[in-house]
C-alpha cells in the first residue's frame, strides 16, 4: 500500500534585510550575478533601471526599496533574480540566494498582518522548514498592475543601453 505525502510547493529561498524568503520556482527563469545596471528617468525609486540580458531588456527592482527596508551593501553574495511578475518579466536585487527546497504546503500558514515591516498583502504565507520561518512572497502582487504597465512602457520604448 503506497502511502499518500502532503502536496509540496518548490521554493527558491533568498534572503533580504536578514530575514529568509521564498518565492514559487515555477516563476523563477534564473538567477544572475549583480551587474552593471542602466538607470531609467522618471520611474518609482524602487526601479533601480535595466540590464541587457542576452538581447533581452528586463528591468531590475531593489526589493529592499520596494518593501521600504534598510538599505543593503552589494556584495559578492548579491544576486539579481529574474522572475515573472504577472505579465512582465523582472530581475529582482536580493542579498543572497541559498537554495531551493521542497516545502509541504501543509506547513504553510497565512501571514500574519504584518512581518518583517513588509505588507501582508505582498505575501502568500509563512512556512515552517524545520526550525525556520519562511516569508513566502506573492510574485503576482509585488507590482501593481499600473506598476506593470509603466514598466512595460519604459522597455517598449527602446532604453539605451550601454
Amino acid at each position: 500500500m503506497a502511502t499518500e505525502t502532503a502536496p509540496e510547493i518548490q521554493l527558491v529561498v533568498f534572503q533580504l534585510a536578514g530575514e529568509t524568503y521564498g518565492v514559487d520556482i515555477n516563476h523563477v527563469q534564473e538567477i544572475i550575478r549583480m551587474q552593471s545596471i542602466t538607470a531609467i528617468p522618471r520611474t518609482p525609486a524602487f526601479v533601480e533601471g535595466v540590464i541587457n540580458l542576452r538581447g533581452r531588456i528586463i528591468p531590475i527592482l531593489d526589493m529592499h526599496k520596494r518593501f521600504h527596508l534598510p538599505a543593503a551593501e552589494t556584495t559578492n553574495n548579491t544576486r539579481i533574480m529574474v522572475v515573472e511578475l504577472g505579465q512582465v518579466t523582472v530581475g529582482m536585487i536580493v542579498d543572497s540566494v541559498s537554495e531551493v527546497l521542497r516545502l509541504p504546503t501543509t506547513s504553510i500558514e497565512p501571514p500574519p498582518p504584518m512581518i518583517s515591516g513588509i505588507d501582508v498583502a505582498y505575501l502568500k504565507g509563512v512556512g515552517k522548514w524545520n526550525d525556520r520561518l519562511i516569508i513566502l512572497l506573492d510574485l503576482e502582487r509585488v507590482l501593481r498592475e499600473s506598476e506593470q504597465r509603466e514598466l512595460q512602457r519604459e522597455v517598449a520604448a527602446g532604453v539605451e543601453i550601454r
